[in-house]
């Protein structure tokens, strides 16, 4: 008689057993088959002295992790009362419902806002939409305290995540022989990998609109290093999800967001079929209409004097008498950026100088991150105004001219010449 004390994993997997007691023989063992390599390996990542209850913490219960088995196999769920049947090895310490609750909508509250930031990002390719992501930061952290403080079996076992994990077991029963659903499955390792991707080329098309997103760079980096390292795992160890669900919610905003801002490029621009050109649009973004010089916008119109010398508050009219009106810009120096402050048809305008600079208040240099807008007025290039071009006066002739006669001329012909009228 052996005196051998089962492993962890053994133990565990003798209770996975059970909960699948109603399947056929040969499928218990196939299915066993499939998850014996995951529990080693996380045996091993544990250590020799592992115990039951620590898997329990990353997989949840064995029961639980069972019916997981049956939904991703195809398999009917369990008979009324054969979970229940099963011994339950309760944690040595009650975890407290509100961290367990706390970790799992603080995860379901940090993904949406991280959705609907990328998405903000994404639509203005403007990195500072990304500042929200501060204000979840507290959430979040606190979340993966009270998950790894209790574990994330605490979670599984809650009401909510029970009702919603049995809404999909039924679901994918329902499905059970739909192709695109198994083809959808068979994505699923290229899904982290196409993360990883998004999140780097996010970063750089915004390098592309501003130059201070390289500081957003390793960040996006050290998240796709993340999503490609625990999504492939998520199966295995429940914890990972807090990495694999924020990082594929930001990913899946981020994209709406692009496909937003592709939308609104072409909806914006007019094309030519006989050309490739594309020309911008008459109306700005506040409904206001622009200012052309053939194919290319006026921001601002300047006017001299015959002398050259610059007029300032000079109004503009078309022919019919309307106000040439644009919108104006001035400088937002909380965040460095340009702003409408309102709409008329005075020009000149102060010129809008944007850029970056550092802590120290250097500009444009290699490690600004903080933008900046002033405003300069005066005009920025030197006027060369055309002299008016006038008739030469006649040379005086040498040569005397001859008086002229005030006798009436000699007219040749026959005929006498009409009356004067009155």
């Amino acid at each position: 008689m052996s005196t051998e004390k089962p492993t962890a994993v053994r133990v565990y997997l003798a209770r996975v057993r059970t909960a699948l007691g109603d399947l056929p023989a040969g499928e218990i063992e196939e299915i066993l088959e499939d998850v014996r390599p995951h529990l080693a390996e996380m045996e091993t990542e544990l250590g020799a002295h592992a115990r039951v209850e620590q898997l329990i913490e990353r997989l949840g219960s064995p029961e639980s992790y069972a019916a997981e088995l049956r939904a991703s196999g195809g398999y009917p769920p369990a008979p009324a009362g054969a979970e229940a049947a099963t011994a339950v090895l309760a944690p040595a310490k009650a975890p407290s419902l509100f961290a367990a609750r706390f970790a799992l909508w603080g995860l379901v509250f940090c993904a949406a806002g991280l959705a609907l930031f990328a998405f903000a990002a994404a639509v203005s390719l403007d990195p500072d939409r990304l500042l929200g992501l501060l204000l979840l930061a507290p959430v979040f952290a606190l979340s993966l305290i009270f998950l790894f403080h209790r574990g994330v079996s605490a979670v599984l076992e809650l009401p909510e995540v029970v009702r919603t994990r049995e809404s999909v077991r039924s679901w994918r029963s329902n499905r059970e022989g739909d192709k695109a659903v198994a083809y959808l499955r068979t994505l699923k390792p290229a899904w982290w990998v196409v993360c990883a991707v998004a999140l780097i080329g996010f970063g750089l098309l915004l390098m592309v609109r501003h130059s201070y997103a390289v500081l957003l760079l390793p960040f996006l980096i050290a998240a796709a290093a993340a999503v490609v390292w625990a999504g492939p795992k998520t199966g295995s160890d429940r914890r990972l999800l807090w990495i694999a669900v924020p990082v594929s919610a930001f990913v899946i905003g981020g994209a709406f967001g692009g496909f937003g801002a592709a939308i609104d490029l072409i909806t914006h621009r007019t094309y030519y079929p006989d050309t490739t050109s594309y020309s911008s649009p008459s109306t700005d973004t506040y409904g206001n209409q622009q200012l052309r010089y053939g194919n290319e916008d006026v921001d601002n119109v300047y006017a001299f004097d015959a002398a050259g010398k610059p007029l300032t508050d000079v109004y503009l009219y078309d022919d019919q008498g309307r106000p040439l009106t644009v919108t104006r810009y001035g400088c937002e120096q909380d965040t460095g950026t340009r702003s409408k402050v309102g709409e008329d048809n005075r020009f000149p305008r102060p010129q809008l100088v944007q850029g970056v600079q550092d802590a120290n208040g250097n500009r444009d240099g290699y490690n600004g991150y903080l933008g900046y807008c002033h405003e300069e007025t005066g005009v920025p290039f030197a006027a060369a105004i055309p002299k008016p071009v006038t008739s030469a006066p006649s040379a005086p002739s040498s040569a005397p001219a001859k008086p002229t006669s005030s006798a009436p001329a000699k007219t040749t012909s026959p005929t006498s010449p009409a009356p004067p009228t009155r």
